[in-house]
């Protein structure tokens, strides 16, 4: 059961009133691929993978090309997209939860689901959570009615992580010319609510599945406000798709995944079309975190970016994201930073209700940004390592970067400044040239750090 403290009961208790003389709340349907490039979508550039269905979010409302993610890796992403924080204030900020984790994101949080309930909309999570796979701490004790995936990544085992198969680029392939290989070679969990109902998945079927169960829930609740998570636990490794499907050549794995998925988001609308629900409903389509380009071509691009997964480079942490729903402009582009931890006060804002007070969340309201109406409030951002270290800030235009040295360099450091707007693939360090602007950017990273570290709130621990 979820305890909030007593501001946020009342909260939710004046939100609940407010229902009243307002039947039409909208829907909101947040669709969440895993380690997805900023390069991968047709819309953001790709010129391998056909994405009609997304692009057509983004035709029929607005793409986001400065869309962050306040870590590199699955676990802090995503507790920031659940929370409106960074990961640091809410304890999810040291990498990612394995299944020998006894901690999770901690249920006094505020969650995106806990806000949506509030309201009185019905609450799902159909895909990979990542949080914590301990009772206490899935997502039917964060916000949401019901909830069917994985707990945690697919290239995890239960219960101990032991006995997994060859891993890198190659080991990929063998798996991709094996689809048995999902039930002979892994064994991750399919949880409904809080038990295990298959061990191991099948992974050639999870994402259809998922897009069912959500499909399912929209024809179920289409009388009433709903609110669904749909973290697809694609396209991160080792990747399956249906065998009707499945294009046997490994060298097109990546590209067969995306463009799977691409349909199933396809299904989703069309069931929205269906039931006559597209005009009252918010679609977001966005990822994790940036593409895992050691896996070659069972990895994603960042396009023009640099780099990718686990690192703080843009190609790590700015991922493509496309918004459709009620006053979202068709056809056009906000190239205004934003990022996921802005989600929770702008679905506050677009539902006309507030959030409780007490506990403090760095995001700010975006709806001027969905609906171009203004320009962004956030004009600053701050990157964390994969391990939850600060490691730079993006002020404006500006983004300095202050890497720790490794091997027999320990000790000093790389210090990187970049001009986004001049040079976003991140070619041009300035740092020696503007110094005056390194040492604000500096400072203000500091300060910003040690206020978060300080009120720092403990996750969940078993």
């Amino acid at each position: 059961m979820k305890y909030f403290s007593f501001l946020a009961q009342i909260c939710i208790f004046f939100n609940f009133l407010s229902l009243f003389g307002k039947q039409d709340k909208p829907n909101v349907i947040l669709i969440f691929a895993d380690d997805q490039g900023y390069g991968d979508l047709s819309c953001f550039g790709s010129k391998t993978i056909k994405t009609p269905h997304i692009d057509r979010i983004a035709q029929e409302g607005r793409k986001f090309t400065s869309f962050m993610v306040a870590s590199p890796v699955c676990t802090p992403s995503r507790a920031a997209l659940m929370t409106g924080c960074y990961p640091k204030r809410v304890g999810m900020h040291q990498h990612v939860l394995f299944p020998t984790s006894t901690k999770g994101l901690n249920p006094s949080e505020y969650t995106i689901a806990d806000h949506f309930k509030s309201l009185g909309y019905s609450t799902a999570c159909f895909g990979k959570w990542h949080l914590g796979h301990h009772k206490e701490v899935l997502p039917t004790s964060n916000g949401f009615d019901t909830y069917f995936g994985i707990p945690y990544s697919n290239d995890m085992n239960h219960p101990d992580n032991k006995g997994k198969p060859k891993g890198g680029a190659d080991g990929m392939d063998i798996l991709w010319a094996d689809p048995e290989s999902t039930l002979t070679k892994w064994k991750t969990p399919l949880f409904e609510d809080e038990k295990i109902v298959e061990l191991p998945v099948d992974q050639r079927t999870i994402t259809r599945r998922c897009t069912q169960k959500s499909i399912d829930f929209i024809q179920a609740k289409k009388d009433s406000p709903f609110f669904i998570y749909v973290p697809y636990s694609m396209p991160h490794i080792p990747l399956y798709v249906p065998d009707e499907i499945r294009d046997p050549n490994p060298k097109n794995a990546y590209i067969n995944t995306i463009e799977h998925i691409d349909s199933e988001v396809g299904r989703i609308l069309t069931t929205l079309d269906d039931l006559k629900l597209s005009g009252k409903t918010y679609v977001i389509y966005t990822t994790d975190n940036g593409p895992w380009l050691s896996f070659r071509h069972h990895g994603g691009s960042a396009g023009s970016l640099r780099e990718g997964k686990g690192t703080t480079f843009e190609g790590g942490q700015r991922v493509p994201c496309v918004m459709r729903g009620p006053d979202i402009p068709a056809g056009t582009v906000c190239q205004d930073l934003i990022g996921t931890i802005d989600l929770l006060p702008t679905f506050a804002a677009i539902t006309g209700s507030q959030l409780p007070q007490g506990k403090k969340i760095d995001g700010v309201n975006a709806i001027n940004l969905l609906t171009g109406t203004g320009k962004s409030k956030r004009n600053e951002f701050i990157h964390y390592t994969s391990r939850g270290e600060v490691e730079g800030i993006r002020q404006g235009n500006w983004k300095l970067l202050i890497k720790k040295k490794r091997g027999k360099s320990v000790g000093k450091k790389d210090i990187l400044l970049f001009n986004l707007e001049k040079d976003l693939e991140e070619k041009n360090n300035l740092a020696s040239q503007r110094p005056v602007i390194v040492t604000k950017l500096q400072s203000r990273m500091e300060q910003l750090d040690a206020e978060i570290t300080q009120n720092a709130r403990a996750p969940w621990n078993k």
